[in-house]
């Protein structure tokens, strides 16, 4: 192997600063592979939403990130949507156990059943 022209000073002969130097490239190199995964990352897990929105076009970095906010969004929405719903479900039904319980309770008072009341009784029973 050829002698090396440039010579390396040990660590301890290097200042502060100039160890800094010699460390950014490598420091910024490894910042900008852990992006550039990520974004392969995010691109693999939302392969059939670019397809949708982009069905034949090469994907840029920027593109890949705006079809995850966009979609991150949209799921978002849908989120409150279902949440939103159930919580009405559950108020209806709550409403709806207790509207039950008081009316059960009037017919209870009367000693006399009526046929309406009978007939009531068992509508709510199913």
């Amino acid at each position: 192997m050829a002698p090396s022209s440039v010579f390396l000073e040990p660590d301890n002969l290097l200042t502060p600063k100039e160890k800094n130097k010699l460390r950014k490239p490598v420091v910024e190199k490894m910042r900008r592979d852990r992006i550039n995964s990520s974004i392969e990352q995010l691109k693999l897990l939302l392969e059939k939403e670019f397809h949708r929105h982009q069905p034949n076009s090469k994907l840029e970095k920027a593109d890949i990130l705006e079809v995850a906010v966009s979609y991150l969004k949209q799921q978002s929405q849908l989120q409150m949507k279902r949440s939103f719903h159930k919580s009405s479900q559950s108020d209806f039904r709550e409403g709806y156990s207790r509207c039950l319980q008081e009316a059960f309770h009037f017919l209870s008072l009367h000693k006399v059943r009526t046929e309406t009341q009978t007939k009531l009784l068992s509508h709510f029973q199913k």
